[in-house]
C-alpha cells in the first residue's frame, strides 16, 4: 500500500509535465540558433509551431511547474506531525482525497481561470501531497524491523518511480487518443479507487490490524525500536536541528532533488522542441530512466540488507556507498547527455544510465532516519523534505528564465556540475550519530527514544 500511495503521489504530480506540452503552444523567432544543433529554423524565421490551447511562454510555465513546490514544501513539516499524532491512516486518505479532487477539476480550472488558476491548483496539490513522505516514514518505522528497512524502504519509496514511468509513458498514451485532458480525469479517477481500498484494509499499527498473525505481530513490535507516541517525551527539537546526519541528509536531499526534478520536468520538452520526438515515443523515453531507478533500487535495497547482515559492513559506510553512487553517477550521465547534441539515442542511452545509478539513493537516504530516529523518523522526514524542496521551487523556474529559446545544454551542466559538488559533501558526511550528540540526547531525552 505504502508503493501504491507513492506511485499514485507522482502520477498526479508529474502528469502535468507530459501535459503541458501539449497544452501550450510553443514557437521560436530567434535566428541566431546554431543550425549545426537539431535545426528547428530555417533561414531566418521559425518554419516549426505546436499548436496549443494556451499560449504560455518558457517563464510562465516554469512558474506553473514549480508552483506544486509552494505547497509542498509548506505542508511538509505539519504533515509529519500530523501523521505522528493522528496515524498515517487518516492524514493519507485526506491528502489523496484532495490531491485526486483538485487533479481531476485541472482542465476545468485551467480553461476559465487561466495560468494563475491552475497555478493556484497546483499549490494545493502540493499541499495536499506535502504529508505523504513524513507519513509513509512513519508507516515504515511502525511496521519494519531494523534488519529489513533497506528492503522495505527500497520497495515503498521507489513508487516514485514507478509513478514517473508511468506517468511519462501513459501520459503520452492517453493524450495521443483523448487529448491532454484525459490525463487528468483518468489520473484524478484512480485516486478515487485508491482511496476507498486504503480506507478499508489499512491499519497503522501491527497491534490495531485485526487479521495478522500473533507470531508476527510480536516480531515487529519487538524489533522495530518503535516506542507508542503516547509514551514519547515531547519532540526533541534542537537535538534534532543540531544533528549532523540530518544535515547531511539534507545535502543529499537537495543534490538528489536538482538532478530528479530537472530531469523530470524538463526532458519531456527537451525531446519535444530540440529532438522533434513524437508524444508517444516522448512519454516512453522519458520514463525509461524511472524504470531503470526503480530496479536499481530494489537491487540495491536488497544489496544494502545483505551487506549488513550478513557480510558485517558498518551501517554508515554502506549507507554512504549508496548516496555517493546515487550522486556522481546521475552527473555523470546528464554531463555526457548534454554533450550527445541530436544524436537521440547517444542522449538516450547516458540519460538512462545516469538516472538508474540514483536509484541507490532510496534504500540509502531513507534507512538513514529511522536508523537515527525510529520514533521521531516522521518529523525529521518532513524537516529534512521541506528544505529539499526548495530545489523543486527554484528548479523549474531557473530552467524556463534560462532558456526562452531552449539552449538546453548550457542548463544540463548547470545541473550536473550542482550534482557533483553535491555528491563532495556527501562523501564527507557521517550518518552515525557521534558519541558527543548520544550525550547531548540521553540529556534531554531517555535512552533510544531518539
Amino acid at each position: 500500500m505504502g508503493c501504491v500511495t507513492i506511485t499514485l503521489e507522482y502520477l498526479q504530480r508529474s502528469s502535468l509535465n507530459i501535459a503541458i506540452t501539449e497544452m501550450t503552444r510553443f514557437h521560436s523567432k530567434d535566428s541566431k540558433i546554431d543550425a549545426n544543433t537539431c535545426p528547428f529554423v530555417r533561414n531566418n524565421t521559425t518554419i516549426i509551431q505546436y499548436p496549443g490551447e494556451f499560449d504560455w511562454n518558457e517563464e510562465t510555465q516554469g512558474l506553473i511547474l514549480s508552483s506544486y513546490f509552494w505547497g509542498y514544501v509548506i505542508n511538509h513539516l505539519p504533515g509529519g506531525l500530523l501523521a505522528e499524532k493522528w496515524g498515517v491512516k487518516s492524514v493519507l486518505g485526506l491528502s489523496i482525497f484532495i490531491s485526486s479532487s483538485a487533479t481531476l477539476t485541472t482542465p476545468i480550472v485551467s480553461r476559465t481561470f487561466g495560468s494563475w488558476g491552475l497555478i493556484c491548483l497546483r499549490i494545493l496539490v502540493g499541499l495536499a501531497q506535502g504529508p505523504i513522505y513524513p507519513s509513509l516514514t512513519v508507516l515504515m518505522s511502525n511496521w519494519s524491523s531494523s534488519n529489513e528497512r533497506g528492503r522495505l524502504g527500497a520497495i515503498i519509496f521507489t513508487g516514485a518511480y514507478l509513478g514517473n514511468f508511468l506517468s511519462m509513458a501513459i501520459s503520452g498514451l492517453i493524450i495521443s487518443y483523448l487529448g491532454w485532458t484525459g490525463v487528468f480525469y483518468i489520473f484524478g479517477g484512480i485516486g478515487i479507487v485508491w482511496l476507498i481500498i486504503w480506507m478499508t484494509i489499512y491499519h497503522n499499527t501491527p497491534l490495531e490490524h485485526p487479521y495478522i498473525k500473533e507470531d508476527e505481530r510480536n516480531h515487529i513490535t519487538t524489533t522495530s525500536g518503535k516506542t507508542c507516541y503516547k509514551d514519547l517525551p515531547p519532540t526533541p527539537w534542537i537535538p534534532i536541528l543540531t544533528s549532523v546526519p540530518v544535515w547531511g541528509l539534507t545535502i543529499s536531499l537537495v543534490g538528489h532533488s536538482w538532478s530528479v526534478l530537472t530531469i523530470n520536468t524538463d526532458l519531456p520538452k527537451y525531446l519535444k522542441n530540440i529532438l522533434h520526438i513524437s508524444v508517444k515515443a516522448n512519454g516512453i523515453i522519458s520514463g525509461l530512466p524511472h524504470i531503470g531507478m526503480w530496479f536499481f533500487s530494489i537491487f540495491s535495497g536488497w544489496l544494502i540488507d545483505l551487506m549488513i547482515v550478513k557480510f558485517r559492513w558498518g551501517t554508515s559506510l554502506v549507507r554512504k556507498l549508496c548516496i555517493t553512487v546515487a550522486s556522481v553517477g546521475p552527473a555523470i550521465g546528464i554531463i555526457a547527455a548534454s554533450y550527445s547534441g541530436c544524436d537521440k539515442t547517444l542522449a538516450t542511452v547516458f540519460f538512462v544510465f545516469g538516472m538508474t545509478m540514483m536509484g541507490s539513493y532510496i534504500p540509502g537516504s531513507k534507512a538513514i532516519t529511522l536508523d537515527n530516529s525510529t520514533n521521531y523518523a516522521g518529523i525529521v522526514t518532513a524537516l529534512v523534505g521541506t528544505i529539499g524542496a526548495i530545489s523543486g521551487i527554484v528548479t523549474p523556474y531557473l530552467i524556463g528564465v534560462l532558456t526562452p529559446n531552449f539552449f538546453w545544454a548550457r542548463t544540463l551542466h548547470s545541473s550536473s556540475w550542482e550534482l557533483l559538488v553535491l555528491s563532495g559533501g556527501m562523501i564527507l558526511t557521517k550518518y552515525e550519530t557521534t558519541s558527543r550528540e548520544k550525550r547531548k540526547l540521553t540529556r534531554r531525552i531517555p535512552h533510544n527514544y531518539y
